[in-house]
């Protein structure tokens, strides 16, 4: 597995290792040993899956607050999209600060978005299908959302037409109107 660091901390870029022969592939897309070698010591307790039918399919920016925050390991596993994690802990130097990397099922890649970061994601292609594993459990009470375009952000989504968007993602607030219950501690 390759881990590779992004420019904000905590948020890495996980890359399974592929076996394939003319059957197609084989990959390890968790592996909870090789992950705690590796530093990462995470214990997730569910796994969900999406598709987004039409291509532009923007879902985010979401978060979980405390006291059910969540980690999120995310894969692509048809089509292609771009994910994106936003920090949102006050007082983080990179407060406010994106990444967005691209997600493919060809690609394989996996981005790790931790606790304190928002979450979103553009479907690039029809009838993607994105899987991703939480480190706590859904509660509605504690869900969240920052508008996907506040211009404060300023993330180049790579749409390629208008985004298809739920009615609370529409109506999410901005950054600059938004409380983060999100504190930066120094580093993760």
């Amino acid at each position: 597995m390759q881990v590779e660091e992004t420019a904000l901390d905590g948020v890495l870029i996980l890359t399974p290792k592929r076996f394939g022969d003319a059957r197609g592939f084989f990959s390890e897309s968790w592996n909870r040993k090789t992950l705690a070698d590796k530093g990462i010591t995470l214990d997730f307790v569910q796994d969900n899956h999406s598709l987004s039918a039409a291509v532009n399919t923007v879902r985010g920016l979401h978060f979980q607050a405390p006291p059910r925050a969540q980690d999120k390991l995310v894969r692509c596993g048809r089509g292609c999209l771009f994910d994106v994690a936003v920090d949102i802990r006050k007082g983080s130097p990179s407060y406010g600060a994106w990444i967005g990397v691209e997600l493919s099922a060809e690609n394989g890649k996996q981005l790790l978005v931790p606790k304190g970061f928002l979450h979103g994601f553009a479907t690039r292609a029809p009838d993607t299908e994105v899987i991703y594993k939480c480190t706590d459990y859904y509660a509605p009470d504690c869900d969240g959302a920052v508008r996907f375009d506040d211009p404060d952000i300023g993330i180049d989504w790579g749409l390629s037409g208008a985004a298809v968007l739920s009615e609370k993602d529409a109506a999410a607030p901005l950054l600059a109107d938004f409380d983060s219950p999100f504190v930066w501690e120094g580093g993760r």
